[in-house]
């Protein structure tokens, strides 16, 4: 098949890394893939490294010159689908392959659990327009179906899948050293992207609270750095935190952890970072938001907490520390479960079922 993926974000995350491995991997298996988007977006800088054809178009934003270039593609190149992800992009895809007269479906993956509208034209976007509609999650999938009442038939859940092979355990002390981490503190991280919703300030509040001994490193980059550099200085705790920005490869990073921490509040689908410390072994803390609770069982294969309160947070990050049976049992049935049920080569099953039923329609 030959699938074009639209992206208008400029921005740097779980669903830009999703669309780039997706297609990596089904070009593998012969597809071919194309990504559309901004010129100036991290995306198209980053396609060239994972080996993904990208194409830069002026996306970015819901305007006439927008509409006009995507439809000069498409009028151009023949696709089997059009695989769209963010709101911007939708619409001009949509508009544009209505005004070709439909030449090609157009698949809606809808990536985050914040509730879509339910005004007529957002009904039409997505049951109308779109032939199919992939969501990241059950929760999420679920969310359409009962809240906006659309056709549970045409909605498939197909979560981020990752490389199971690749994302497991290591030799922790081999990793602290190479970290330059202390072998005698606690050291928790979290892998995200900078944003408000990840919740980088409740994991400051609660690391403020727990003793001393416990540190923190934050992998990742985004629109809030500055703000948590300021709340860093503001409660003193500068000797304990490393911020250590974007990595391509966060591997290392997660092996040199004892505690993975993800106190998201809002607008997760199932996040891959989370699934990544699962799969290296790590005892995880997150919260129940999105589609989170599909991995992360209390008790079972994490210990989950109230989003935004901090006390709850560091009261289960200090279980962890002081309990090494439970990070040990944690940590090995997480990674049991998302072996099972998160592999990169299911997504990439699905997704091949999902982008031919949508070409057959």
């Amino acid at each position: 098949m030959r699938i074009a993926h639209t992206e208008s974000s400029l921005g740097w995350g779980g669903q830009e890394i999703r669309i780039l491995s997706e297609s990596q991997g089904l070009m593998r298996r012969g597809h071919e893939a194309t990504v559309l988007c901004p010129g100036e977006s991290r995306l198209h800088a980053e396609a060239a490294k994972w080996g993904v054809p990208v194409v830069a178009l002026p996306i970015g934003k819901k305007r006439l010159a927008s509409l006009r270039a995507l439809t000069d593609w498409f009028r151009g190149h023949r696709y089997d689908v059009v695989n769209t992800h963010s709101s911007t992009d939708s619409w001009l895809a949509a508009l544009a392959l209505l005004r070709l007269g439909r030449p090609f479906p157009l698949v809606r993956t809808r990536h985050i659990s914040a509730p879509v509208s339910r005004d007529p034209l957002t009904r039409w976007l997505y049951t109308r327009a779109a032939a199919r509609i992939v969501t990241t999650g059950e929760a999420l999938r679920r969310e359409l179906v009962e809240r906006n009442r659309f056709p549970a038939a045409r909605i498939e859940s197909v979560p981020t899948g990752v490389d199971a092979g690749r994302f497991r355990p290591g030799e922790r002390a081999a990793a602290r050293v190479r970290a330059g981490q202390p072998p005698d503190r606690v050291l928790v991280g979290i892998v995200a992207t900078l944003r408000s919703w990840k919740g980088h300030r409740h994991l400051l509040e609660a690391l403020k609270i727990l003793p001393e001994t416990v540190d923190l490193a934050i992998v990742g980059d985004g629109p809030q750095r500055e703000a948590l550099e300021k709340q860093i200085a503001r409660l003193g705790l500068s000797m304990r935190v490393r911020m250590l920005g974007h990595h391509d490869d966060v591997l290392p990073w997660l092996r040199a952890l004892d505690v993975f921490a993800l106190p998201s509040y809002a607008n997760e689908g199932v996040p891959q970072a989370l699934v990544q410390a699962m799969l290296v072994g790590l005892p995880c803390v997150t919260t129940a938001a999105g589609s989170i609770p599909e991995i992360a069982e209390h008790e079972r294969t994490a210990l989950v907490v109230p989003p935004e309160d901090p006390p709850a947070l560091a009261a289960a990050i200090e279980r962890l520390a002081r309990d090494a049976g439970l990070r040990r049992e944690l940590g090995e049935a997480a990674r049991k479960h998302c072996v099972e049920n998160y592999s990169y080569e299911r997504m990439l099953d699905r997704m091949e079922v999902v982008y031919r039923d949508a070409a057959q329609r």
